[in-house]
C-alpha cells in the first residue's frame, strides 16, 4: 500500500504523471502544427520553432503554475468574481470539450484509419458513426478510473504514442527526404520568431491546462502525495516534464516538416507531411505507423477531456443532480452526435468562442503568477479581465462571423498578429494600480 505520509514522488513516478499531462495535452492539433511550420519556415526553422516553444509550451506550463500556486480554476477565476468562474470555467470546459476537441478526436482519428479500411465510398457516412461509437465507448470505459490515469497514459499510452512518434522522426534523421530548402512564405522570411510564435499561440493548449489541472492533482494524490503545497508543487514539476517532453517532440516533428517539405510542397498540411514521412521511410507499413500515432494521440486527448470535465461538473450544482459516470455518459454522447451529424455547424460556433476566450485565459494566468490578486491590485485585474473579454470577444465574434468587416480593434497594435488585446490590457492594468496607489495614498492621509 502507498505510504500515505510522503513528501515527495519517486522519480518514477513524477515522470509517469508529466507523460500523463503530455498526453492529455497532445492531440492531432498539436502533432500537425509543427510539421508545417518545419516545411514552411525551411533554412528559418530555428528562429521560428524557438518562437514556437515559447507560445506552444512556456506558456501552458506557466498556466499550470498559475493554477497550481492558487488552488483550481475555479478558485482563479474567484479572484476576479465568482459569478465569472462559473460562466467563464464553463464555457472553457464546454467549449474544449463536447462542443469541440472531444468531437474532432474521433473524426479525425477516423479520417486518418480510413486509407486503411477499404470502405466504400457509399458506406463511409456509416464506417464512421460506427466507429465514433466504439472510440467513445473506449474513451467512457477508460475515464471511469480518473486518478488511475497515470497508470493509463503515464505507462502504456503516453510511452507508446513517443515510440511512435520517435520511429518516424528518428528514421527521418538518419535518412532525411531532402535538404532543407529557403523559406518561399513571406512571414517567415521577415520574422520568423514571431511567426513561430503565433503558430504555436494556435495550439490553445492554454485552455486545455486550466481543464487538466485536477485530475492531475488527483492522479498525484494517488500516488500518497497529500498535503496540499506538496501537490501544488508537485503539478508544476509534472508541467515542467510534459513540456519538455513536448518541446523535444515538437523539433523531430519540425525537422520532418524542414526535410519531407521540400519533396511534397511546403503548404501541404501537416497530416499530409507525416503521412508522407512515414510512407518515405517505412513505405505501406508507414500508413498504419501513422494511423496508430494518430489514434492513441487522440484517444489520449479524448479520455482526459472526459475525466476533467466530468471532475469539474460534478462539483457544480449540476453535480446535485448528475453523478460523473452520468456526466460522462452525457459528454460522450453529445460528442457522437456532433462527431457525425454536426461537427462542422458547431466549429463554426465554438471556435469564436475559444478564441474569445483564450486571450482572458492570458490574463488570469498572470494573476495567478502573481500570487492572486490584493488590495491594491484587485480593482485593476477585474478592469483590465473587462477589457480583454470586450476586444477578444469582439474580433472573435468578427472573425467568426463577418472576417470582411473592419473594426476600430483592428487598428490596435499587434492586431495583425491576433494579440491586439495585449497592448491596452497591460495599459489598463497599469493605470488602474497607479490611480489607486496615488490617489489611495492621498485618501488615507486625509
Amino acid at each position: 500500500m502507498q505510504d500515505q505520509s510522503i513528501t515527495r514522488l519517486s522519480a518514477k513516478n513524477s515522470l509517469t504523471v508529466g507523460i500523463t499531462l503530455f498526453s492529455m495535452l497532445f492531440g492531432a492539433g498539436n502533432l500537425i502544427l509543427a510539421p508545417m511550420v518545419g516545411a514552411q519556415a525551411g533554412t528559418a526553422a530555428t528562429a521560428a520553432m524557438v518562437g514556437f516553444i515559447v507560445s506552444a509550451v512556456g506558456l501552458p506550463i506557466l498556466t499550470i503554475a498559475a493554477v497550481a500556486k492558487i488552488g483550481t480554476a475555479t478558485d482563479l477565476g474567484n479572484l476576479i468574481h465568482p459569478l465569472f468562474s462559473k460562466v467563464f470555467i464553463a464555457l472553457v470546459y464546454l467549449a474544449i470539450g463536447p462542443f469541440l476537441a472531444i468531437p474532432r478526436t474521433a473524426s479525425t482519428s477516423f479520417q486518418m484509419l480510413l486509407p486503411l479500411l477499404g470502405v466504400a465510398q457509399d458506406k463511409v457516412a456509416f464506417a464512421q458513426l460506427v466507429f465514433s461509437i466504439v472510440f467513445f465507448a473506449l474513451a467512457f470505459v477508460l475515464a471511469m478510473h480518473p486518478t488511475k490515469l497515470n497508470k493509463l497514459m503515464g505507462m502504456f499510452s503516453g510511452p507508446a504514442l513517443i515510440i511512435l512518434i520517435t520511429l518516424v522522426v528518428g528514421k527521418t534523421l538518419l535518412f532525411p527526404a531532402a535538404a532543407p530548402q529557403a523559406t518561399q512564405v513571406a512571414a517567415y522570411s521577415t520574422s520568423p520568431l514571431a511567426t513561430g510564435f503565433i503558430r504555436g499561440y494556435e495550439t490553445m493548449d492554454v485552455l486545455a491546462t486550466l481543464a487538466f489541472g485536477v485530475v492531475v492533482a488527483m492522479n498525484i494524490q494517488s500516488l500518497g502525495l497529500k498535503e496540499p503545497q506538496a501537490v501544488s508543487n508537485q503539478v508544476i514539476h509534472s508541467g515542467v516534464i510534459a513540456g519538455i517532453v513536448m518541446a523535444v517532440v515538437y523539433l523531430g516533428m519540425c525537422f520532418v516538416g524542414m526535410t519531407v517539405g521540400p519533396v511534397i510542397g511546403n503548404m501541404a498540411n501537416g497530416a499530409d507531411i507525416i503521412s508522407s514521412a512515414a510512407t518515405i521511410q517505412y513505405g505501406v507499413a508507414g500508413s498504419a505507423l501513422v494511423a496508430a500515432i494518430f489514434l492513441i494521440a487522440c484517444l489520449n486527448v479524448c479520455v482526459g477531456l472526459v475525466s476533467s470535465i466530468s471532475e469539474y461538473f460534478v462539483t457544480t450544482e449540476v453535480g446535485k443532480h448528475l453523478n460523473y459516470t452520468q456526466l460522462a455518459i452525457g459528454i460522450v454522447l453529445i460528442s457522437v452526435v456532433f462527431a457525425n451529424f454536426g461537427l462542422d455547424t458547431i466549429l463554426a460556433y465554438s471556435v469564436p468562442v475559444l478564441s474569445a476566450l483564450y486571450p482572458v485565459t492570458f490574463v488570469l494566468t498572470a494573476l495567478g503568477l502573481a500570487g492572486g490578486s490584493k488590495p491594491s491590485t484587485a480593482k485593476a485585474w477585474k478592469l483590465t479581465v473587462v477589457v480583454c473579454i470586450v476586444i477578444s470577444t469582439a474580433i472573435a465574434m468578427r472573425n467568426g462571423f463577418a472576417p470582411q468587416v473592419w473594426i476600430v480593434f483592428d487598428a490596435l497594435p499587434l492586431a495583425d498578429i491576433s494579440l491586439a488585446w495585449f497592448i491596452p490590457s497591460v495599459v489598463t492594468f497599469v493605470l488602474v494600480w497607479a490611480y489607486g496607489a496615488v490617489f489611495g495614498k492621498k485618501q488615507q492621509q486625509v
